[in-house]
């Protein structure tokens, strides 16, 4: 790999590929964890791709809510096939490499689709409260052309936003050491792992995390809490617990994703120690994508209607 040093000089990268140490133990405790994620992996499949399947086939789920939903939980399949397949593949392996273009190439579509789903929670929050809000122009607003504008500007927007942060990382020079203390090619080890300490490029990514984070969040935070105004304000008590259900499952799905994301991104340059940095990473990629069907379908009458429906299950 041809690179660019901090002096404007060519230099040849000696790293080819990386070493992700992943959760090191005894090739038992190895294999028990190979168990616990396959199995974690399969169910955040089978939950998503149930709610896929219910919205694409009941007809009275095809509204911009569950559409956004099922676009929602696609997204959550792809979110974790980045990762869990070779975490699970190094757990049988004792070479934990990965090459270096392969490296980037899962950091590159890991966190887009990261990005997607943040975007998709503001999409989401901006349906509910255009719904709840404003009910009686919610037709007009949100139409076929428009849903549809905003389901492809969610799944968009994160492979373009972080086409610039990976080009940037990728960029700066490996010489050595090439081993990955973490399970994923995460950025803030990737940066680590440079041989020269470039603040300006941790500069950049910390402004565009914070920026991008932040920005999201408190928007998702706005319109919700726009929404609670309004649902207090509900005489009907049905209305009131309706909408109330609604906005805490999207509520719950919000702090897991937003609250962890944040921990560790928002100041990549922190010191936070590896262990926890791998728990925090593990609970945002793995956990939050296998309790987000959970959330959204025991919550949900119609969901649930429509699950039913599909299994045949009365």
């Amino acid at each position: 790999f041809r690179l660019m040093n901090t002096s404007g000089r060519d230099t040849t990268s000696s790293v080819s590929y990386f070493i992700p140490l992943g959760f090191p133990s005894s090739p038992e405790m190895q294999l028990l964890y190979f168990g616990l994620f396959s199995v974690t992996y399969k169910r955040t499949l089978m939950g998503n791709a149930a709610i896929v399947c219910a919205v694409c086939w009941d007809l009275r789920l095809h509204t911009p809510m569950y559409i956004f939903l099922g676009n929602f939980s696609c997204l959550e399949i792809c979110y974790v096939t980045t990762t869990i397949p070779n975490m699970l593949a190094n757990f049988l392996s004792i070479s934990k490499s990965i090459s270096f273009v392969s490296c980037f190439v899962q950091f590159y579509f890991f966190f887009s689709f990261g990005c997607d789903e943040a975007f998709y929670l503001c999409i989401m929050a901006f349906d509910r409260y255009l719904a709840i809000c404003r009910p009686l122009h919610y037709p007009r607003i949100m139409t076929k052309e428009l849903y549809t504008s905003l389901a492809i500007f969610g799944w968009s927007c994160g492979f373009i936003l972080f086409l610039t942060p990976v080009v940037v990382i990728s960029q700066l020079p490996y010489c050595g050491p090439n081993i990955i203390d973490h399970f994923v090619c995460d950025p803030v080890p990737l940066m680590m792992l440079s041989c020269s300490e470039d603040t300006t490029t941790q500069l950049i990514y910390s402004v565009f995390n914070a920026v991008f984070m932040i920005g999201t969040f408190l928007f998702v935070l706005c319109s919700y809490a726009l929404v609670i105004l309004v649902v207090l304000r509900m005489p009907s008590a049905a209305s009131k617990r309706k909408a109330f259900s609604t906005c805490a499952s999207h509520l719950a799905v919000v702090v897991l994703f937003f609250g962890s994301v944040m921990v560790m991104y928002v100041n990549p340059g922190s010191e936070h120690p590896m262990k926890m940095q791998k728990i925090v990473t593990l609970f945002y990629s793995v956990i939050t994508p296998l309790c987000n069907p959970l959330i959204y379908s025991l919550r949900n009458k119609e969901m649930m209607a429509a699950l039913r429906k599909i299994f045949r299950i009365e």
